[in-house]
């Protein structure tokens, strides 16, 4: 199978509160077809301190040419002074749903 065209997945944690409004914006611009959020645990030392935090794992979905404009609005609105932003390019799929992707992004 090959993908039709590059879509990209951006992972980004964020706090529990701030999630939502933070997949809304995305969304409601359109630099994203797809949100999917899932509670995680995330161990960490930030500035010499053992930090144990519950967040919010975004899985976003979008075509690899909005991938900046997708990460730029993330720091734009994460309250975060060092958001994680890690984006990996998907390398295959399911057709339809590869598709839909670009459709939704293309408003």
């Amino acid at each position: 199978m090959t993908v039709p065209m590059e879509i990209t997945v951006i992972f980004s944690t964020a706090p529990c509160d701030k999630s939502a409004s933070l997949a809304r914006v995305l969304i409601e611009k359109h630099l994203v077809a797809c949100v999917n959020v899932v509670t995680v645990r995330s161990y960490y030392q930030w500035k010499g301190e053992d930090c144990d935090d519950e967040e919010h794992l975004l899985i976003i979905k979008t075509p690899r040419e909005k991938a900046g404009e997708v990460i730029a609005e993330i720091k734009t609105h994460h309250p975060y002074e060092l958001p994680e932003i890690i984006a990996l390019p998907v390398i295959d799929g399911y057709p339809p749903y590869l598709n839909w992707i670009h459709e939704e992004t293309q408003r």
